[in-house]
């Protein structure tokens, strides 16, 4: 049994989309925005997202664009636009299958089906390693030196943005578009806070911290090798 996050604002596809993924014995979170989609993303981490373009509050594509920044979950984009460019577009910024309106939904029910193999498959990858730690994406665990570190998930996310890959300095605003994708109400000094819980968590001794390290004037780099 796999999740499925489906993001769909007609009750009637939903519950079309509902009734086929279950009977395939998926499990499914559906909701009607895309703040919601994300939302749930980040919470449950489900293995597949299928998402209709036209979402309100944040658009499809938009939450296409981040969730592709922040993992390798298969995404399924729904769309009643038919042109070549709207495809294009739907795949660049990240899609790994588009299906236009009206669909067969026993077809998109085979495409869920291929997109999961290729996901199991690739699960292997989505574990990131910056010297002496160790982040599994697929199974939001970490470690430091072989030790298990429990994170919240943003604290998760925000090293995962730094290790990808590392030694590159992002700065905050670069996290707070990586961890925190479409929330623009956060502050250049929550990204601080998190910092400072990061390495009490994660560093030997906090206040010389050898993982992530301060660029003064720049922002935050994790450390290439430990």
């Amino acid at each position: 049994m796999s999740r499925i996050l489906v993001a769909e604002d007609d009750p009637k596809q939903a519950a079309l989309i509902r009734m086929y993924l279950e009977r395939e014995g998926h499990s499914l979170h559906v909701v009607s925005d895309g703040r919601s989609a994300l939302d749930v993303c980040r919470a449950y981490r489900p293995d597949l997202a299928v998402l209709d373009i036209m979402l309100p509050v944040v658009d499809g594509l938009d939450v296409c664009r981040i969730l592709r920044a922040e993992s390798g979950i298969p995404i399924l984009l729904l769309t009643a636009r038919t042109t070549t460019e709207d495809l294009l577009l739907g795949l660049d910024i990240g899609a790994d299958d588009y299906m236009t309106k009206p669909y067969n939904p026993r077809e998109l029910a085979a495409r869920v089906r291929v997109l999961l193999r290729r996901g199991k498959a690739a699960e292997p990858a989505v574990r990131i390693v910056a010297g002496d730690i160790e982040l599994d994406v697929a199974r939001f665990e970490a470690r430091v030196a072989g030790r298990p570190v429990s994170l919240t998930a943003k604290e998760f996310d925000i090293l995962c943005a730094l290790a990808s890959p590392p030694g590159h300095v992002l700065s905050r605003a670069q996290i707070i578009d990586r961890a925190f994708g479409f929330d623009r109400y956060v502050e250049e000094r929550t990204v601080d806070a998190h910092i400072v819980n990061i390495r009490r968590k994660i560093e030997p001794d906090p206040v010389e911290p050898r993982y992530v390290l301060t660029v003064y004037g720049r922002g935050y780099r994790l450390a290439a090798s430990s």
